[in-house]
């Protein structure tokens, strides 16, 4: 496949590419740290709830920017590997939250870790300034626009 041409291709496929690439480079890590059975899409699940244990599936479909039923599949999957579990919503008997479990949390941690490599490599591609800097930028891009 053929290298986009910086100058030429829009801002929002140069992040998305940017994001892939890193995404990729977090599931390989994975993979060598023993957190086999997983799917990079689960990430969708897993990196809002490391956040924010316990959201209902809409409100992690919302914040994944994915259908519902994409989020239903990726989280009937993960609990089927007892990464996840269901569990009754306190403030609606109807309906059910979504939690962490054990093995989940363990998950987590080996993911903090190679999030925490990735990072380090990103830093030294970059630099500690300009990493800094497009920190900064990608949380104003994420704050203003809707």
């Amino acid at each position: 496949m053929a290298q986009p041409t910086h100058d030429r291709t829009p801002t929002s496929r140069l992040l998305s590419l940017a994001y892939n690439k890193s995404s990729a480079a977090i599931y390989q890590r994975l993979q060598e740290n023993g957190i086999t059975d997983t799917r990079p899409s689960h990430g969708n699940v897993m990196e809002h709830l490391a956040f924010d244990d316990g959201l209902r599936l809409k409100d992690l479909a919302t914040r994944a920017g994915i259908t519902p039923q994409s989020m239903g599949q990726f989280v009937d999957e993960l609990e089927d590997l007892g990464y996840v579990e269901r569990r009754s919503d306190p403030d609606d008997r109807r309906a059910k939250r979504i939690h962490v479990t054990r093995k989940g949390k363990r998950s987590n941690q080996v993911e903090w870790k190679v999030v925490g490599e990735v990072e380090a490599a990103l830093e030294t591609l970059l630099g500690k300034k300009r990493l800094a800097e497009l920190r900064k930028s990608l949380a104003k891009i994420t704050e203003s626009l809707t």
